[in-house]
């Protein structure tokens, strides 16, 4: 008994802390130095415009003036009486809905299709890519000519095969389909990424499809597209995410507006003409807060549901 006790002393003393050595306390310092610009950037540029814009959106804040304390009144307003708001959240909405999908599928057929052994084919690539780099600024003004319902390509290829011209980006049934075509233009990147994952899936389970007698469509749909799966995962979460934040393109086309009636006035749009048009930085800072709160919801919901879809190595459906 003596013997036990003694030894359950022993190993409930606690252990004395391992001290660093000099050169592991140098190599540590050295680090934090080497880092602490990040550090300090990180602090000033990202974390307290971050904290800042929490405390502006219960405050009526015009940038000129003290913040001026109104507890939930922005979000309030914004929920029950700004109609700008719900046009905004239904456009961003129809953007998401058909732009998200539409840019999977064509970025996986186009994959697909680059994934072929054709003679030049790293040209092919190539030119699919291009689009991808070009400037948003330069593309959505290369797509305003484009799309111009006077003299534009597209109505003139309309002309030229005898089908009616449309208004494009003047007309309100057709500006928001105009700017999901022109957001398809620039899917090289996403595609580069499926073509990636395409080239990882290993020829072995291909040749068993074969010697089963399966056939090209059963072997994308029971080895290709599972196999892609967390690819696709990715792509969809990084999508949903940029789709939300869309600016850029949709302001120059529209010169800021979200016209023509509203029809393309987003979320962005809208955000940031509260902010730096009528300078209600409170209003707009409640507002950046409402789009990262539904922003994280939709994603846990698609991480959440992941399970139910997205394959790995060794899960391939039979």
């Amino acid at each position: 008994m003596a013997h036990l006790a003694s030894t359950t002393s022993v190993q409930s003393r606690p252990r004395p802390r391992r001290r660093l050595s000099p050169l592991t306390r140098a190599n540590l310092l050295h680090g934090l130095i080497f880092i602490s610009p990040w550090m300090i950037g990180f602090a000033l540029f990202i974390t307290y415009p971050i904290l800042a814009s929490l405390r502006y959106s219960f405050t009526d804040y015009d940038v000129l003036t003290t913040p001026e304390f109104v507890g939930l009144a922005n979000y309030r307003d914004l929920l029950t009486t700004d109609h700008l708001f719900f046009t905004a959240v239904r456009n961003t909405l129809y953007f998401a809905l058909f732009s998200i999908p539409l840019n999977i599928v064509l970025s996986v057929a186009i994959a697909l299709l680059l994934n072929l052994e054709v003679r030049g084919m790293s040209v092919y690539r190539t030119i699919f890519f291009i689009p991808s780099i070009v400037p948003q600024v330069a593309s959505a003004l290369l797509w305003a000519w484009i799309l111009n319902p006077q003299f534009g390509l597209a109505n003139a290829f309309l002309k030229g095969v005898g089908l009616p011209q449309l208004g494009w980006l003047n007309d309100p049934a057709w500006s928001k389909p105009s700017i999901i075509l022109m957001g398809l233009w620039g899917l090289g990147s996403t595609m580069v990424i499926y073509l990636a994952a395409l080239q990882d899936v290993s020829k072995d389970l291909y040749e068993a499809a074969d010697i089963d007698g399966a056939n090209a469509w059963r072997r994308m749909v029971a080895i290709t597209l599972p196999l892609i799966t967390p690819t696709i995962f990715f792509n969809l979460v990084l999508g949903t995410i940029s789709i939300f934040q869309a600016f850029t393109q949709i302001y120059v086309l529209t010169q800021g507006n979200g016209g023509p009636l509203d029809s393309t006035l987003v979320y962005g749009l809208l955000l940031y003409r509260n902010a730096f048009t009528y300078l209600k930085m409170g209003y707009a800072s409640a507002m950046a807060w409402l789009l990262f709160a539904f922003v994280t919801l939709i994603t846990v919901v698609i991480f959440r549901t992941s399970g139910r879809w997205v394959f790995y190595q060794g899960e391939v459906r039979q």
